[in-house]
């Protein structure tokens, strides 16, 4: 795919989300926070039913939305990928800072969706960037456990049992993908890359009584088997740059790029590609992606290289377009 007047990157102001469980680690990421606990950084979103859109933030296209640049070059941005079923961009990327645990939830999967109006399918990745020690992710149910013995755990209080619970060690990766029962633990930070959707069923919330809980959606969603991967974090490269897999589904992949210096070739896949900076500097054009900023390249802009600063890491996401 060749090259076009389009832009070869394009950013957006993040959109911050006041969360009980925030707080305001996300400053240090080069976040301007508004006063409160924010729990998470919006970096690429176009939720459907009119939901909250990224708004371009620099360049020609500065104040346009992502919804309206994809009304009118959705070839451009897109190329053989298509949007999501709901004519929206097929990715939700964020930024998450979990000052206390997240609720105990699950994620509906296409079975459920197809059967509820309104209800969107999701599934997640989560990159951990930073953690605290004895920090913790629950990924999926321990073994043996059953949807039944988590109802009765919920009923007295002893979810964290029926949980598996992993170390949050930074540099490692967890695939959520829909059905999954998780939380993300007090003390982590991670870069999350997910389905444009943002439903969510709580089957524990640790207590807190402030917000509405789902259990029965919850029961009927979770998949007791699922076991999610992880990808271990990889050493930094001395030399040249490693492109690795950090997770694979049907609807996205998910790439960790790192460099000692050299550039980085984006290939053509022929659709667009999120790039979150989580480490160093990457220079697109006259576009400067820090620590914390996430650019989106469009179809168009085919194979180029990218400069990276030594030490430099890269989120690479890209849709499947399912």
């Amino acid at each position: 795919m060749h090259s076009t007047p389009f832009t070869r990157v394009l950013t957006f102001t993040p959109l911050l989300v006041p969360k009980i469980w925030g707080g305001r680690r996300l400053e240090g990421w080069g976040k301007t926070l508004p006063e409160g606990t924010i729990g998470e950084s919006w970096e690429v979103a176009d939720l459907p039913d009119d939901g909250p859109v990224s708004i371009v933030d620099a360049g020609a296209y500065a104040g346009a939305t992502l919804r309206s640049l994809l009304e009118t070059h959705a070839e451009a941005i897109m190329g053989t990928v298509a949007l999501n079923g709901q004519g929206r961009f097929p990715l939700l990327v964020k930024f998450l800072d979990a000052c206390e645990n997240l609720s105990v939830q699950v994620h509906p999967d296409q079975a459920w969706v197809d059967t509820h109006p309104g209800d969107h399918l999701k599934s997640e990745a989560w990159l951990v960037l930073d953690a605290d020690d004895g920090s913790a992710i629950y990924a999926g149910l321990a073994e043996g456990m059953t949807t039944q013995r988590l109802a009765r755990a919920v009923n007295d209080g002893t979810v964290e049992r029926t949980l598996h619970k992993v170390p949050a060690m930074p540099g490692d990766c967890h695939t959520l993908v829909s059905g999954t029962c998780h939380a993300l633990g007090a003390g982590v930070l991670v870069a999350e890359v997910q389905t444009t959707s943002d439903t969510t069923f709580r089957v524990y919330d640790w207590g807190r009584t402030e917000r509405d809980m789902h259990v029965a959606q919850s029961l009927s969603c979770i998949d007791p088997q699922a076991s999610p991967p992880c990808v271990e974090a990889r050493p930094l490269p001395e030399v040249g740059v490693q492109d690795d897999l950090l997770a694979e589904t049907d609807w996205f992949t998910m790439r960790r790029v790192a460099s000692a210096g050299d550039p980085w070739t984006r290939p053509d896949t022929g659709g667009p590609t999120v790039l979150m900076c989580v480490a160093g500097e990457a220079v697109i054009d006259d576009v400067t992606l820090t620590r914390g900023r996430t650019g989106l390249v469009p179809a168009c802009a085919g194979a180029f290289d990218i400069g990276l600063k030594p030490g430099t890491v890269l989120v690479r996401a890209e849709p499947n377009g399912v």
